[in-house]
């Protein structure tokens, strides 16, 4: 099924009127158990699509919010093996909701592509962002993720110029993902009167739909970005819940799911004028 779910997904929106709540969350955080339970409940509360990081000790792209996430789950000795095992466990109760996994190129290399790819298959994981794979070396990776039915899913930036486009676009399916602020996750919010422009323009050199990331944290915000794009992805607060129910001794769990439900709630009614 793999990849077919995320085209599955994201048609059935599209004959709704509204665009997907995409929520984030690192594997393992803050151990096997919880991140598990999380993951399970996202669908109920409102996700589309889920996002799941597998940790890696130098997250270049990541803001404070995730590289304390990551170092938790290594903390736990999370592997890329218990990332896809929670797939997985989540594949048991959920043949419906598209997982993407996201993370950096190191544990895949070390893997060796064709293994990951059809390990990853196997889970049930729909689709991969490798945030530190340029495109000019991405062949291989595509080459295995094709042959195992697996979407690779690329990243735009405010940055990406005409000349750099077609690169970028290039062996891309599922949907593109766009980066709406220069830096790192969690730290800066996006000025909705830019992505606007910069969905339809990645919509017309890909034919895909667009999800936009890195600069949503509140429903205000998720909901402004509903309006003209494909998807809005929420990482940093949502695992800003976990690091604050810890602190608190409150339910990991249940924090987690009670923001992401408000996410949702704005993004499923942005097109209706009610967010």
């Amino acid at each position: 099924m793999t990849k077919d779910r995320i085209d599955r997904r994201f048609a059935a929106l599209k004959a709704e009127g509204r665009a997907a709540f995409v929520a984030y969350v690192m594997a393992g955080d803050p151990d096997a158990a919880t991140a598990l339970a999380i993951v399970r409940g996202l669908p109920a509360a409102g996700a589309d699509l889920i996002e799941l990081g597998f940790p890696f000790s130098d997250p270049m792209a990541e803001g404070p919010t995730i590289q304390r996430a990551s170092q938790r789950a290594l903390a736990g000795k999370t592997t890329l093996n218990d990332t896809l095992a929670i797939v997985r466990a989540f594949r048991e109760g959920d043949q419906d909701t598209p997982i993407i996994l996201m993370g950096y190129l190191n544990p895949l290399l070390n893997r060796g592509y064709e293994t990951f790819a059809g390990q990853a298959a196997d889970a049930g994981v729909d689709g991969l962002i490798v945030v530190d794979c340029p495109p000019e070396e991405a062949d291989p990776l595509a080459d295995a993720l094709e042959t195992a039915g697996v979407a690779l899913i690329r990243l735009a930036a405010p940055t990406t110029d005409d000349a750099r486009l077609p690169a970028v676009v290039r062996r891309t399916s599922g949907f593109v993902y766009y980066v709406s602020v220069a830096g790192v996750t969690g730290v800066k919010s996006a000025a909705v009167g830019d992505v606007a422009p910069a969905v339809a323009r990645l919509r017309a050199a890909s034919g895909l739909p667009v999800a936009v990331g890195f600069g949503i944290r509140t429903p205000d915000q998720a909901a402004a970005v509903a309006r003209v794009a494909d998807a809005a992805v929420v990482g940093s607060a949502l695992v800003d819940e976990i690091e604050a129910a810890i602190k608190s001794n409150e339910n990991v769990t249940s924090k987690v799911l009670s923001k992401a439900t408000e996410l949702a709630k704005a993004v499923r009614s942005a097109r209706l004028g009610t967010a």
